[in-house]
């Protein structure tokens, strides 16, 4: 009898770590997330609408980390930050990537690592309000003038290095540089082309300054931690090379283009 029970222990022990090691194997309860840090004031690339009476916030860029997220099975998790603090928390690890059109220079290339580029955008553009458009024929016509750009980004390097005598006015948000051109705090405002297109277009009191700042921009990128711990960019490359081959960039152009009128103030 003893023999017996012992036997029938041991089976049950055996029982018992065989569920055990099955339970170990079956998958995590939890779905992968994956954090995209962005500024999301910048139509066409990331801005907010109302979807069904509810904040959603679309864009290029927006795409494209979802077209990253997929290519890892992860779900996509989006953080808005101001631009000038995206690089900070990305070295934090509070965001595991950032993608809000970055262009690559010295600086950012110390903070981040980056990836392949996957959108080059029209050159910067001057930005006044109608009227006042003729009134500049070069930078030097912005000496003593208020000109705004958003802070952190190459932008805010052309009104303080490019225009000399300029008062720089550089802020964290787009939406409220272009509020501030309106209401007359400032004389001209320096924007990404693209991003002054969809302003100028929304708002029939903007207008282009006809001064070329260059021939075009420097490609965006996607930034990842310094050295790329998580073992990110080999995706996040994977995913902008299928994008680009596919066509799936010029789609979510065209995407964001029409949901651009409906980016909220």
């Amino acid at each position: 009898m003893k023999k017996l029970f012992k036997l029938a222990a041991v089976v049950m022990a055996a029982a018992m770590l065989l569920s055990l090691c099955a339970c170990g194997n079956e998958p995590a309860a939890e779905k992968k997330t994956i954090t995209l840090g962005t500024s999301a004031d910048y139509p066409p690339f990331e801005f907010h609408i109302l979807k069904d009476g509810k904040d959603e916030i679309v864009g290029i860029d927006v795409s494209m980390a979802k077209a990253i997220a997929a290519e890892m099975g992860a779900e996509l998790v989006i953080k808005d930050i101001a631009f000038d603090n995206l690089l900070i928390e990305l070295g934090q690890g509070t965001v595991d990537f950032v993608i809000a059109a970055i262009e690559l220079n010295d600086e950012r290339d110390a903070q981040a690592d980056f990836s392949a580029p996957y959108y080059t955008d029209m050159p910067p553009m001057i930005v006044t309000m109608k009227g006042n458009e003729g009134s500049y024929a070069s930078l030097a016509d912005f000496s003593g003038k208020t000109v705004g750009a958003q802070s952190g980004t190459t932008k805010a390097a052309i009104v303080t290095d490019e225009m000399a005598g300029a008062m720089p006015l550089l802020m964290q948000s787009v939406t409220e540089l272009v509020n501030s051109l309106v209401n007359g705090k400032c004389d001209a405002i320096v924007l990404d082309g693209a991003v002054a297109e969809k302003y100028i277009a929304s708002n029939d009191k903007l207008a282009a300054v006809n001064i070329s700042l260059g021939e075009a921009a420097e490609p965006y990128r996607v930034a990842v931690q310094n050295g790329d711990p998580n073992k990110l960019l080999d995706s996040i490359n994977a995913a902008i090379k299928k994008a680009i081959e596919n066509g799936d960039i010029a789609t979510w152009i065209e995407e964001a283009d029409a949901l651009s009128a409906q980016a909220a103030e």
